[in-house]
């Protein structure tokens, strides 16, 4: 895919992250598909992550960019910065974590296991969050915290980070959190999500 964006195109569509692939969670399969017992529609366990950055469509966070700085900074000149600084990220080795805990996420819609992980990964993040605010200064932004809990594209709810895998749908909107027999949890490499859809500098 290459940097041009024909118009009423949209190649910049996909949504990007930052996250760490689930590759085992318990002994194995049985102890994951135990899971369906809390929630209903589990979801399959090969696309299971913890986010450790949502970026978003990088042609909404262009747009969120743009109006941010009422059009000093235009999107011929942010979405090669951000593609050049989500490349050059370091990748974050894998780790273990391990869960006792289901909690309701996006509005009670979703349940997830609450991951303890070790510091490196709190401090991964730390390091993350760190670079998109240099990222966004380089970009002229100003107010950076609060653009940051504003944008739509980049979707926060809250400052603060809690480690967590989405792995159903809630039964009911009001699930409570829900104390389950402890599992350790294997994660992978850090990668992009979409890694495929960034387009080509030029």
């Amino acid at each position: 895919m290459t940097g041009s964006n024909p118009a009423g195109g949209k190649p910049h569509g996909s949504r990007i992250t930052i996250e760490a692939p689930v590759l085992r969670i318990g002994a194995g399969q049985s102890d994951y598909e135990g899971l369906s017992r809390y929630v209903d529609f589990l979801r399959k366990p090969r696309g299971l992550h913890m986010t450790l950055l949502h970026v978003g469509i990088l042609d909404d966070l262009v747009q969120d960019i743009e109006a941010w700085t009422k059009g000093m900074s235009r999107s011929e000149n942010v979405l090669p910065e951000i593609v050049g600084w989500l490349t050059e990220l370091p990748v974050l080795q894998g780790f273990l974590g391990k869960s006792d805990k289901l909690v309701p996420l996006g509005g009670g819609r979703l349940m997830g296991l609450e991951v303890d992980v070790p510091q490196e990964v709190h401090d991964y993040q730390a390091l993350l969050v760190q670079g998109l605010h240099v990222l966004l200064d380089d970009l002229g932004l100003d107010n950076i915290d609060d653009f940051i809990l504003s944008s739509p594209a980049l979707g926060y709810r809250s400052p603060r980070w809690l480690p967590h895998i989405a792995v159903g749908k809630a039964r009911t909107r009001h699930d409570p959190p829900m104390e389950i027999a402890p599992v350790p949890v294997e994660f992978g490499d850090s990668q992009i999500r979409n890694r495929d859809s960034l387009p080509l500098p030029g």
